[in-house]
């Protein structure tokens, strides 16, 4: 929900992709003065119901590519899953993109996004980027440290392309079989304190604004909870900020910046990036003055920002993911104070089906009103 003041020129913009992020950029749209076409590859996406116009096909379809980029003045994106070649193709062809394929390459590629990050004095883990098992690279790295996280440079989203061997046997099997396929990242694993997120939003003009930081609890690759205030003292709150300002900045962003953030023994260690709306920010529908969804359009189709404050003290997201049985979205919906957003997904085990967002005073509340409507929706994660 944005206050943003009413627009009188509409911008047409395009997302590539129909997931439910395009689909509450949908919901935002008008109230950012936007008009929004997206690149769906069914009419079954999320996204088709809540926005103006759809294009079918293929994110990886140059030919669709092209049908979405002359429709609209903008093109943006709701995922990683995309060919940067073909993107900076569109760019070569004076296609608006934001953020830009250069941009992008941050988000869609772990390899550059470690070895830039690392050359700008950003804390990452430790990391060795390698193509084979045998590389004598990584044999060194697996002595150094006993545990490790295996990511597949590319292709990875929500989670997959990132794995955690058992043995140093098993690290090598999995490098590997992701090396047939792709560029390997493999990070020391890190002792948590705890997990954060810091999301800022550029405009074109390189003006900032910053959601408050989260806090963020992950079960199987997956977010599962969402926290307003973070709990943290201000040195951290401050360390994740100036990193996610200096992160906006080192990849030329426009649009939501959504930094994930380790807490270690030795301060904040930078875990992804994501240039779109982010699942850490679904809270700011109605926890903040103007949304993340809200705030990306605004900034990629140049307009000026909203406020990125809170209006609440306190805030909660579940995100809801399909158990055994499906749930009934009715009875989460008769949780008082639960604000339940359905992503118009069809029940599978597994799938993420929307998610709950609660708001007050008090966060011990929050929790407690998100949990029993993500419960009565049919969430297949447990509570934190």
């Amino acid at each position: 929900m944005s206050n943003s003041p009413q627009l009188i020129v509409p911008v047409s913009v395009g997302v590539v992709g129909g997931g439910q992020l395009a689909r509450m950029m949908g919901e935002a749209a008008h109230g950012a003065g936007v008009i929004l076409t997206v690149l769906a590859t069914s009419p079954d996406d999320a996204a088709v119901a809540t926005c103006d116009a759809t294009i079918i096909g293929a994110p990886s379809d140059h030919h669709s590519l092209d049908e979405l980029a002359d429709a609209v003045d903008v093109v943006t994106f709701d995922h990683e899953l995309v060919d940067l070649d073909q993107v900076a193709a569109l760019e070569a062809n004076h296609v608006v993109v934001r953020p830009s394929a250069a941009a992008l390459r941050f988000a869609v590629d772990k390899a550059h996004q470690r070895q830039s990050f690392e050359r700008a004095g950003i804390a990452v883990p430790r990391f060795v980027v390698v193509t084979s098992n045998d590389d004598p690279a990584l044999l060194s790295f697996l002595d150094a440290h006993r545990q490790v996280v295996v990511k597949a440079a590319r292709g990875g989203y929500d989670g997959r392309g990132v794995l955690f061997p058992a043995s140093r046997a098993e690290a090598l099997a999995m490098v590997g079989d992701v090396a047939r396929t792709t560029t390997v990242v493999v990070e020391e694993r890190l002792e948590l304190h705890g997990e954060l997120a810091q999301l800022v939003v550029r405009s074109t003009s390189g003006a900032v604004v910053a959601y408050p930081l989260v806090a963020t609890v992950q079960a199987n690759g997956m977010c599962v909870e969402v926290r307003y205030p973070a709990g943290q003292k201000e040195t951290v709150s401050g360390e994740a900020l100036r990193l996610a300002i200096q992160i906006a900045e080192l990849v030329d962003a426009v649009g939501v910046v959504a930094v994930e953030l380790f807490l270690t023994e030795r301060g904040l260690v930078v875990n992804e990036i994501a240039l779109r709306p982010h699942n850490s920010g679904h809270w700011t529908i109605e926890g903040a003055r103007t949304s993340q969804f809200a705030n990306h359009l605004l900034a990629v189709s140049g307009r000026p920002l909203g406020p990125a404050d809170p209006v609440h003290d306190a805030a909660v997201m579940v995100n809801v993911v399909g158990s055994d049985l499906p749930g009934s979205i009715l009875l989460a919906r008769a949780v008082s104070g639960a604000h339940v957003h359905d992503y118009g997904k069809t029940w599978r085990k597994g799938r993420k089906l929307g998610h709950v967002t609660a708001v007050g005073a008090d966060a011990q509340a929050a929790h407690v009103t998100a949990w029993k409507s993500a419960r009565a929706y049919g969430t297949t994660t447990r509570e934190a």
